[in-house]
């Protein structure tokens, strides 16, 4: 455009004082322009590209080689083209890493009708989380330099890291209750379809509680003894706000919870019992459903920014995963996880708010923390008062493990106070002794 102003400026001079040479000049100019971008737009416009990657989920640790390939579908020859692969770029620089990247990921070519270009590297991940391979970027122009044409080659690719799941010390696959006893502390009511034994008649025992063939056989009446409904299985709440995860420490404690959750789950779970997430966190793969990703560019620089910016993240909805049994309860709750990101949008206590007519009384509220407020603590103590069974996991880098105090932390005793049990972990050692003693009760 600045070209374009700048003849025609130059050209009313030449107009204006008669100055032929000048005149002819701009003339000459502004046709070389329009053929410029007449050209670049059918080059770009006629330009194909495709990107493979082997697998969509992976480990922490495994790699995936991506190759990507451009194709002149058009009858005219590219006399150059800059093709550049995007990565996220916070999780190439940050510290500690998040990708690791081995390979050309840009490359300068000229393309004949027909003829194909490719890239291949390879991407190593060293993190859980969801990544965002691409979008592609072709970059080509006339031969002079005066006009370049910006735009996306690809759809970007999206690879899903899942999280580190720990052994949990003293688990015995071959152990009915590998955790421990499971102790019942509520009994909430009577199943008639678990019979646990027989007893003989008690005024006021209803005629359906009689057992006939007891009765029959003893020459007195019987009756049956069903058992109670139990309190088994866990619900975690996870927190997952921004303003949580602030200061030193603050990446590490975030994996370390989203460790936490996912090894604890899988523990109820290989127990035979049922499982549930909900967090004020944010799903990356709804994040990107509604902001979208796809953009034309005018500059280099505008490119990069529209490819790797991040959008303002204030989710005002918690991610549930509903309570229930089952192998696909968990994989859908490491997928969740995987993607999880922090919002600044609901805060704990709110979400707390929100969600606790959909948790389960059927179930152990497990709540994972990185700090405790008095706001946090009230509103878990509400759900003790209303019945639930809470236990507390504050996961923070740079916790000490409580020894037996002579006076409790000020966390601590807002968490007390509300007769709410907690543990700490700082570490994924002591993750896997949470099991010494039973979470889900």
């Amino acid at each position: 455009m600045n070209w374009i102003l700048g003849t025609i400026g130059l050209l009313l001079l030449g107009l204006l004082l008669k100055l032929s040479l000048l005149v002819y000049a701009m003339y000459v100019l502004l046709g070389i322009l329009a053929l410029s971008r007449f050209f670049s737009r059918a080059w770009t416009n006629e330009l194909a590209a495709s990107r493979r990657c082997g697998r969509d989920v992976l480990e922490i640790g495994e790699s995936a080689d991506i190759e990507v390939e451009v194709k002149n579908l058009g009858r005219l020859s590219v006399p150059w083209l800059i093709v550049e692969d995007s990565l996220p770029r916070d999780a190439l620089v940050q510290m500690p890493r998040r990708l690791h990247a081995d390979g050309p990921r840009l490359t300068l070519t000229r393309l004949a009708p027909g003829e194909s270009a490719s890239l291949e590297y390879q991407v190593t991940f060293l993190m859980r989380g969801y990544y965002q391979i691409g979008p592609l970027l072709l970059e080509t122009g006339d031969v002079f330099g005066l006009h370049r044409r910006f735009r996306v080659g690809t759809e970007p690719h999206f690879a899903m890291v899942l999280p580190k799941v720990l052994p949990l010390e003293g688990y015995n696959l071959a152990s009915r209750r590998p955790i421990g006893e499971i102790r019942v502390v509520h009994r909430l009511f009577e199943d008639p379809t678990r019979l646990a034994g027989i007893r003989p008649y008690q005024p006021g025992d209803p005629l359906n509680r009689i057992h006939w063939r007891a009765t029959a056989r003893t020459g007195q009446i019987h009756s049956r003894i069903y058992e109670n409904s139990r309190v088994a299985g866990a619900t975690f709440l996870l927190d997952f706000h921004d303003r949580s995860y602030q200061g030193p420490g603050a990446a590490n404690s975030a994996e370390l919870a989203i460790v936490t959750v996912a090894s604890l789950a899988n523990a109820v779970l290989l127990m035979g019992q049922q499982i549930g997430l909900i967090t004020n966190g944010r799903d990356a793969a709804d994040r990107i459903r509604e902001e979208g990703w796809g953009a034309e560019f005018l500059t280099r620089r505008d490119a990069h920014r529209r490819a790797s910016e991040t959008q303002a993240n204030t989710r005002l909805r918690p991610v549930i995963v509903e309570t229930r049994k089952g192998d696909a309860k968990f994989q859908q709750i490491l997928g969740t996880l995987a993607r999880l990101e922090h919002t600044d949008g609901l805060e704990f206590s709110a979400m707390l708010s929100e969600v606790a007519s959909e948790i389960p009384r059927d179930a152990t509220v497990v709540a994972v923390l990185r700090r405790v407020t008095p706001a946090t603590a009230a509103s878990l103590g509400e759900l003790v008062r209303r019945g639930f069974l809470v236990t507390v996991i504050v996961v923070s880098v740079e916790l000490e493990p409580p020894p037996d105090w002579a006076q409790a932390p000020e966390w601590a005793q807002t968490l007390l106070a509300q007769n709410i049990d907690f543990r700490v972990v700082n570490t994924e050692e002591s993750v896997t002794n949470l099991c010494a003693e039973a979470i889900v009760r």
